[in-house]
């Protein structure tokens, strides 16, 4: 590094006002600075700040492009004209015919997983060949509103296989998860707090839990002036005996939701930041408060880095009928920019229950609301009013994720479960693994291995090495002089690497987030050694100053 002076890298004063933003805002001016540092010194910037994957999955991809080649044949196969005006797909033998493509490209990038996609869907649930083709070469060229407007028919079902394969360990509970796609994970959880609330199921001031560290708008969302929840922090704090995070949950903060005040649980599993998964132990007494202490526990539970642990098992399969689950396929098959994500609910639930038992006032609310969509909206799902909900009520008719959005969703978790080995998953977990390894076996600091560590980030607790190292003195002084910041802006300013303070997460705040996911193994090695060296500075700095 090669600033000597030591000084902090930022005032206290603006550090203070910094505090008070999201992290990925914030994330903004710590790119400024290393673009700056970039300039005067021969510096690559390195962002670990954001979580989205340098990999894809091609195969999906490839499936999903030639998929689109036989749309295209079959739009022009009803007409085509020289101005670049086609058809759309007719229904009648349309399923010969794709056979026959296939045949024909029987070489081709992607050809087998469409081949065995094809036939997973026959054989595993007797689709009619002529309706599931159809369905696929009218998704892949996007002619139509999505019909079903919630999730189509062959997506749903080849998605629910996919969440009860890597959400519920090949164990999923009895019954049928109803699904909802959406833009997203972000809007999943726009469309959540939104008719969550419209459904009297949560009101402004009502009281809810957070388990943190957690994804910075589960933060942020609960205090607009909207919903401005009551929110309980239930916090992985749980230390080794030697002092070191484990970023699990005590029992006896676990025990808070006892309370039947607190009416929701909000959960991102495995976290974001620390990216571990909930304990088996910690999931079975959620379980058990559940079932003997607050039955009416809604669980939100964002599971999208759950791929990442081996056999990793959501509270979905745990607590069906008090959980809705998030699942974003953007970061497991790197496809942010696609925008694919569901929202899971079991057919039966007790959101539904819950808004049967609704005061008349509340139902008659209700059912003026949705009026306008059904004879009956009193028997609405909470599901079906969510879709509803994200379009406003009156444009639910053109509600729905798009479908060439649908269609690539499918193609992702086919390919998943047509990957009988695992050879996928196993290779996605190596690269996370080998990352983690190049990062903290330069900072100095000790990574205890634990199967419960996605890995996709790492937080490191800088006042947790800080004491380990040099003592509690050390760790006294570091808080009087710096501000928690100052690291990031340090690392920024002086080595052009972006990461974020842990802090604006609701985690420690002298820690810092890397994201594992968007750089390159080499590159950790470096931000392994700038973290290390950053903590060697203030050392002796504060060595000098106690001589």
């Amino acid at each position: 590094m090669e600033k000597k002076d030591n000084s902090p890298a930022i005032s206290k004063s603006y550090a203070r006002k910094m505090e008070t933003i999201s992290p990925f805002e914030l994330k903004n001016k710590l790119i400024d600075m290393a673009d700056e540092s970039i300039k005067k010194i021969a510096h690559t910037m390195l962002n670990a700040g954001r979580g989205n994957p340098n990999w894809i999955a091609t195969e999906p991809r490839e499936a999903f492009f030639l998929l689109g080649q036989f749309g295209l044949c079959e739009c022009r196969r009803v007409f085509s004209l020289e101005e670049g005006v086609a058809g759309i797909p007719q229904k009648a033998g349309i399923a010969a015919r794709f056979e026959a493509f296939l045949k024909d490209n029987e070489k081709a990038a992607g050809v087998n997983l469409l081949k065995e996609g094809y036939n997973y869907m026959l054989m595993e649930h007797a689709a009619d060949p002529d309706t599931l083709v159809h369905e696929w070469a009218e998704s892949v060229i996007g002619d139509q509103y999505p019909v079903p407007d919630r999730i189509l028919h062959f997506t749903e079902l080849i998605v629910q296989d996919y969440l009860a394969q890597e959400m519920c360990d090949r164990r999923p509970p009895k019954g049928t998860f109803d699904l909802f796609a959406t833009e997203g994970g972000t809007a999943a959880m726009c469309y959540l707090f939104d008719s969550l609330q419209e459904n009297f199921l949560l009101n402004q001031g009502d009281a809810i839990a957070l388990m943190i560290p957690v994804f910075t708008p589960y933060i942020e969302i609960p205090q607009l002036r909207r919903y401005q929840f009551d929110v309980t922090e239930i916090s992985a704090d749980q230390m080794t005996a030697d002092g070191l995070h484990t970023w699990q949950y005590k029992d006896e903060d676990i025990d808070k939701l006892k309370n039947p005040q607190i009416k929701a649980l909000f959960i991102t599993n495995p976290s974001n930041p620390p990216s571990y998964a909930l304990s088996a132990e910690t999931a079975a007494r959620i379980v058990n408060i559940v079932k003997n202490d607050n039955p009416n526990l809604m669980v939100i539970t964002d599971d999208v880095y759950g791929t990442f642990i081996p056999h990793f098992r959501s509270l979905m399969a745990e607590l069906p009928h008090n959980t809705l689950c998030v699942y974003s396929f953007s970061k497991y098959f790197g496809a942010t920019g696609w925008r694919n994500a569901v929202i899971a609910l079991h057919e039966d639930n007790i959101y539904d229950k819950m808004i049967a038992r609704l005061s008349d006032e509340q139902k008659a609310i209700l059912n003026k609301r949705y009026s306008s969509l059904d004879l009956h909206p009193e028997k609405m799902k909470f599901i079906d009013r969510m879709v509803a909900d994200s379009r406003q009520i009156a444009l639910n008719h053109t509600a729905g994720l798009s479908l060439p959005q649908q269609m690539q969703m499918s193609l992702f978790a086919l390919f998943s479960l047509l990957d009988k080995e695992d050879r996928y998953k196993a290779k996605m977990q190596e690269i996370i693994r080998r990352r983690l390894h190049a990062l903290w076996d330069n900072t100095g600091f000790t990574l205890i291995e634990d199967p419960l560590r996605a890995g996709y980030y790492s937080e490191i607790d800088m006042l947790v090495w800080a004491k380990k190292f040099y003592g509690d003195d050390f760790v006294a002084y570091l808080q009087k002089t710096y501000n928690p910041l100052d690291i990031v802006f340090r690392l920024a300013n002086e080595t052009s690497l972006v990461l974020l303070n842990g802090g604006g997460f609701a985690g420690p705040k002298w820690s810092v987030r890397v994201s594992l996911a968007n750089l390159n193994e080499a590159d950790y090695v470096k931000i392994g050694q700038s973290i290390k060296r950053v903590l060697e500075e203030y050392a002796e700095v504060w060595k000098a100053s106690i001589q």
